[in-house]
């Protein structure tokens, strides 16, 4: 596996943080709601295999999409009338970049990448 690394985030507005298929997408309203659904999302393979699941050709996916890291951590904290999320994974962007837009759709910024 690759080296940790800590993705530094921000989404503008929480509220409007949701992805395109309502039963893939977060739904909750706090910043640490988000970071728990983020850190799941990472950690265990069930958001992948229910998007998988959607797709036409299932069987066509590439395996490598579903990877998790157990050991994935997600932070949030409301900073003025934004969120700052941070999340430190051995998983690498593509994988981060995919859950992300899953739960929360196109309304995140990535600001920083660091090793861990």
């Amino acid at each position: 596996m690759a080296a940790a690394q800590r993705f530094f985030i921000t989404i503008g507005d929480l509220s409007q943080a949701r992805g395109e298929h309502a039963q893939l997408s977060f739904d909750g309203i706090s910043p640490d709601s988000f970071a728990s659904t983020l850190q799941s999302a990472l950690r265990e393979p069930s958001l992948w295999q229910r998007w998988k699941a959607l797709q036409p050709d299932p069987d066509a996916v590439d395996p490598s999409l579903g990877a998790n890291d157990p050991n994935a951590s997600v932070t949030a904290k409301q900073s003025d009338l934004h969120t700052d999320v941070e999340v430190v994974t051995n998983l690498p962007h593509a994988i981060v970049k995919h859950r992300l837009n899953l739960l929360a759709g196109r309304v995140w910024k990535l600001h920083d990448v660091k090793l861990a």
